[in-house]
């Protein structure tokens, strides 16, 4: 599947990939993660302190998949609402849901810092705008739901948003809790003390057959090698649907563009993160190298001809939609790419077992906080092989039920 196209920013800004070879023979562990992307990345790191013995397939080379098309952003902000979340999961699950999700951030700190680099983690505020006035009652109704689990957040009226950010919007949600990151190198620096760890990681390696049996699963490589494994855990994110019997997702394309380095970023307040409730989706971010990043733009189509027709077109809307809310700082684009991802029905990613893969876990990252929810399904995945309880397991299982929307 063309996961991704266009020109890429976080290669141009990191090391290659160190240069693993394809599987040569037959061999056998503990765990086989399949895909060599951020959340096989985290799955390998985390099984392997645990002491299992790992092995990291990837048809294509580490790191090549949808990561580098990522842009980075750490938020604990569920794609659907806390209001409209507990309409459809129910009002405890829906609560366990954000807190699960919040409790991550600090999750990445501690992570990050046992790595040999900082991978680019910096905090920041969030702000989410509202586009239109209607907005704002259901922004209000959203800040004090997440009040009411802990979670800190303030709303800010359009004339405090002119004021302190020189945006005209109506209002606002302000955050202090979010995050950005270079995907690709906390993808490398996890895979690298992985293989510390005794990963054996092997790219060019296309899983053709899973035959499971009580004892384990053989994974049949295309070129006829075996891996002998006790347990599989799935990290093939966006192609998973191919060749997964149950419907969990819907496909989409989204855009967007790095520019080039600017001169400062005033009225840019704390170089927070900012998204709006708007359709079709907009948000923006800087990097360390004093550049934004913005994305969004979403279609609802994932045919790989028609999204890399539109880079360009869609980039200029991105453009164009920055340039409305800071009409006063110039930006250039100087990457633009698109990518596949996915969308669920009640917005949380899918983590754990299938009766079509017995022996089997997979990590399904699904949604706008992807990496956050590719850290949960290691941890959770951990929890399984180890017999250890993990309350959240339950909320994101294939099996949850989920309530039809009025």
């Amino acid at each position: 599947m063309d996961l991704r196209s266009g020109r890429l920013f976080w290669p141009s800004v990191n090391e290659p990939a160190p240069d693993f070879r394809a599987i040569e023979s037959d061999t056998a562990c503990d765990v086989a993660v399949i895909g060599a992307g951020i959340t096989g990345a985290l799955l390998a790191d985390r099984l392997s302190q645990d002491g299992h013995r790992v092995v990291v397939l990837d048809r294509r080379p580490v790191c090549s998949g949808s990561t580098p098309a990522s842009t980075g952003l750490l938020q604990y902000e569920i794609d659907t609402p806390l209001i409209r979340l507990r309409k459809l999961f129910g009002d405890d699950r829906a609560k366990r849901a954000y807190r699960a999700s919040f409790r991550t951030l600090a999750d990445f700190r501690d992570l990050i810092a046992g790595l040999d680099d900082d991978c680019g983690l910096t905090g920041r505020p969030s702000l989410y705008l509202a586009c239109e006035p209607d907005d704002l009652d259901e922004l209000r109704a959203e800040c004090n739901a997440r009040r009411s689990i802990d979670i800190a957040v303030d709303t800010i009226d359009g004339e405090m948003l002119r004021r302190s950010f020189g945006i005209d919007r109506p209002g606002a949600l302000w955050s202090t809790q979010a995050m950005e990151v270079d995907p690709l190198r906390l993808s490398l620096a996890l895979l690298r003390r992985a293989v510390c760890n005794g990963t054996r990681i092997f790219p060019g390696t296309e899983v053709a057959q899973y035959e499971p049996d009580a004892d384990g699963v053989t994974l049949r490589t295309s070129r006829g090698f075996t891996v002998r494994a006790a347990h599989v855990a799935f990290a093939t994110g966006y192609e998973t649907p191919a060749f997964l019997d149950q419907s969990v997702c819907t496909l989409k394309s989204t855009y967007a563009l790095a520019s080039k380095p600017l001169d400062g970023f005033l009225p840019w307040r704390e170089r927070c993160l900012i998204w709006e409730s708007g359709q079709p989706y907009f948000y923006a971010r800087t990097t360390g190298d004093d550049r934004m990043m913005i994305g969004g733009e979403d279609d609802d189509f994932a045919d790989p001809v028609a999204r890399d027709a539109r880079i360009g077109s869609k980039a200029d809307n991105l453009v164009g939609k920055f340039r409305d809310l800071f009409p006063a700082l110039p930006i250039e684009p100087e990457f633009r790419w698109a990518g596949t991802f996915a969308e669920t029905k009640d917005g949380l990613p899918y983590i754990g077992t299938t009766p079509q893969f017995p022996r089997g876990y997979l990590a399904l990252g699904y949604g706008g906080n992807g990496i956050t929810y590719s850290l949960i399904a290691s941890q959770i995945i951990a929890d399984r092989l180890a017999s250890r309880p993990n309350a959240d397991a339950e909320l994101f299982a294939f099996d949850r039920a989920i309530a039809q929307q009025d």
